[in-house]
């Protein structure tokens, strides 16, 4: 019987990535594009994760010209400044929000049914 050669790294750390400074989980700045049920079929969409040296009034005024719908601005404890549209503008939002230049498509979230 003959002896296998297995190279087996030793020193490697599938974590290695994780543990990098630049990698925390507030580093990679996503939007996040939501829907959620009202009553019957009213919907309401929310933005959140915009960073915060961008006018959310001026962001919100636009938004609500270019989809015809109303909206608001709410101060979160948790989440910070949240942008809520009428309806379900979620894909209205992120095409918006993309062709505007406020973010790259790669760091946005659209969840929902």
């Amino acid at each position: 019987m003959s002896e296998l050669d297995i190279d087996v790294p030793a020193s490697f750390d599938p974590f290695a990535d994780a543990n990098a400074e630049n990698s925390g989980p507030g580093t990679k700045d996503y939007i996040h594009i939501r829907v959620q049920q009202r009553n019957g079929r009213k919907s309401l969409t929310t933005v959140q994760g915009l960073k915060k040296e961008f006018s959310y009034n001026k962001i919100l005024k636009d938004l609500k010209k270019e989809f015809c719908c109303n909206g608001t601005v709410v101060q979160d404890p948790e989440l910070g400044q949240v942008i809520q549209l009428q309806g379900d503008q979620r894909k209205n939002v992120s095409s918006f929000l993309v062709q505007a230049g406020i973010v790259k498509k790669e760091n946005i979230k659209i969840h929902g049914f």
